[in-house]
């Protein structure tokens, strides 16, 4: 049984669509499964000091990951493993032999460092818990948590592998069972541990990832080995091709974790609000920015390989009006919907109306920087493809910068005006409730994505003029008649509950889906009123054969 089993997650598989049907599948069923994590973490917990510790445990594991596991990411080994075994087997098992070996010792030299400074490091850069009795937790969380960007890390090194040879089940496979980890430690772990256990869970998670690949890569004789024949030229080769790109994601790493850090002082609560309102607001990110930048990318790298630079932008502007044009729509419904969507994923047990009233005030701020968040990730793409890395890691420091110096400004005169204080409650209609300061967290941070995103579309359309019309036509079209949209399910929300029990939350979910659905019909309706290109597009397509559009996997990039 066993053994049929990983012969099924081990096959091949070559064709366009079948690959990108499993890939959708499991990204979806990933997707669930993060999404009953948060419900039970959520039920369990509500927005306390036990969750404030299992979240704040994975600032420094992820900061890990983002500097030193990123440096082995499938995107950037894949075609030197490719050029590797491509010449002969023997050269590439050599040399995938080489980077484990310097992945695996500069990980654990790093992760044994922080291990032992762990007692005076947690309190410095998470102040909150200073002089908290529950530091201790905190502190043995975050060793556990060490062994995640290790195992991640080595994952993101034997995708390379599996996707070299088409076993795109295999990676599809790690996410979901990675969440499976994180559950697994919740129901069995904490009962027994306490947070703890929890971070327990997170680590079984992250060696799930990596394990679920290594059947096929020992039944195929491609498990890297510790090896003292290392090609340095090779790797210092990759670093400087890496190093960019680290850097670029460590600093928005960063600035998250300055955040986090102000959190820690504010309310018990404030982390897991913070958490909880981040994961929500990344689906709709995950969904459209990611995929529709992924997708591109090939195509950009062969059109400025092929000097195109004509079709090259004509691909450029249809990705970004594509993104805006479901970004947009979405950005109005989860402001307008921000309740109905909070309480019905995560408000049960001990996740009260309070937490799901503060949660979703912030959803609402994070949602508004959607839209910069995804076109930052197809400007960065952009760049990437044409070899230019300075400027996003330029932008992105400037921007990491900018988040962490407003967020601290914006909670001294959260502390010193009230009146700002006054305003922003009942802007969000939080009015009345106790740990509102959280909020300029999320505040912040949307600011800092604006910045970031005005300075990549200026970087853009200086190299490449003639971007910013077209796109900003779609912008005006998708405005207007979301905000029209909007406000018929603000609407549709009071008229639906008189027909729902807003005491239950299927009744909550019933009124907040009745709402969405009357608003996106609206929507199509003004979208034709304009004659939105973009609309025409989407219907044309349904027309065609989706599936054979291929959907590139996306690596891990943050615990």
């Amino acid at each position: 049984m066993v053994k049929r089993w990983f012969s099924f997650i081990g096959q091949e598989i070559r064709g366009l669509h079948e690959a990108a049907y499993l890939l959708a599948i499991f990204a979806m069923l990933s997707l669930i499964l993060a999404l009953v994590r948060d419900k039970l973490l959520a039920f369990t917990f509500g927005a306390g000091q036990s969750l404030d510790i299992y979240y704040a445990a994975f600032r420094i594991p992820d900061l890990i990951f983002a500097t030193v596991g990123s440096l082995v990411s499938a995107s950037i080994l894949l075609p030197y493993f490719i050029e590797q075994f491509e010449s002969s087997k023997q050269k590439g098992q050599t040399f995938s032999d080489g980077i484990f070996t310097v992945f695996f010792g500069t990980m654990v030299v790093v992760s044994a460092v922080v291990f032992f400074i762990a007692p005076w490091l947690v309190p410095k850069v998470i102040p909150g818990f200073a002089h908290d009795p529950a530091l201790g937790q905190l502190i043995l969380s975050v060793r556990i948590m060490l062994l995640s960007p290790f195992f991640l890390g080595l994952s993101n090194l034997y995708s390379s592998l599996t996707q070299m040879h088409h076993r795109f089940l295999v990676y599809a496979l790690s996410p979901v069972v990675y969440n499976a980890g994180i559950i697994v430690g919740l129901v069995f772990g904490y009962p027994i541990l306490g947070v703890p256990g929890l971070a327990i869970g997170v680590a079984i998670g992250a060696f799930l990832h990596m394990g679920v690949q290594v059947p096929f890569m020992l039944h195929e004789k491609l498990l890297p080995r510790f090896t003292l024949n290392i090609q340095w030229k090779a790797v210092e080769r990759i670093l400087f091709t890496t190093l960019p790109r680290t850097v670029t994601l460590s600093a928005n790493q960063l600035a998250s974790f300055f955040l986090v850090s102000l959190a820690s002082i504010m309310a018990t609560g404030s982390i897991s609000i913070y958490n909880f309102a981040f994961n929500l607001q990344s689906v709709p990110l995950t969904l459209i920015g990611a995929s529709y930048s992924s997708a591109v990318f090939p195509t950009l790298s062969r059109l400025l390989f092929e000097r195109n630079i004509k079709t090259f932008q004509e691909k450029m502007i249809a990705a970004a009006k594509h993104i805006i044009f479901w970004s947009m729509p979405l950005t109005v419904l989860f402001i307008v919907l921000r309740a109905q969507i909070v309480r019905t994923i995560l408000g049960a047990g001990k996740f009260d109306w309070a937490d799901t009233r503060l949660t979703a005030a912030m959803l609402a701020i994070f949602t508004v920087s959607t839209i910069g968040q995804s076109l930052i990730i197809l400007f960065v793409k952009a760049f990437y493809a044409e070899g230019k890395t300075t400027k996003p890691l330029l932008i992105n420091v400037i921007s990491a910068i900018f988040m962490a110096v407003t967020g601290f400004i914006l909670y001294q005169a959260f502390q010193v005006f009230p009146v700002f204080g006054y305003f922003l409650e009942n802007l969000l209609k939080v009015e009345g409730q106790t740990g509102t300061s959280v909020l300029i967290l999320a505040l912040a941070y949307t600011l800092g994505i604006i910045l970031n995103t005005f300075l990549h579309w200026r970087a853009y359309e200086k190299q490449y003029p003639g971007f910013s019309r077209p796109v900003l036509n779609t912008l005006y079209h998708t405005f207007s008649a979301s905000v029209v949209m909007g406000y018929i399910s603000f609407l549709s929300l009071r008229i639906f509950a008189a027909f729902f029990p807003l005491t239950k939350v299927w009744g909550i979910f019933l009124q907040g889906l009745c709402s969405g659905l009357v608003g996106i019909v609206v929507l199509v309706i003004m979208l034709k009123i304009l004659k939105n290109q973009e609309l025409e597009d989407v219907i044309t397509t349904l027309h065609h054969k989706i599936w054979k559009v291929p959907v590139p996997p996306a690596e891990v990039e943050h615990l």
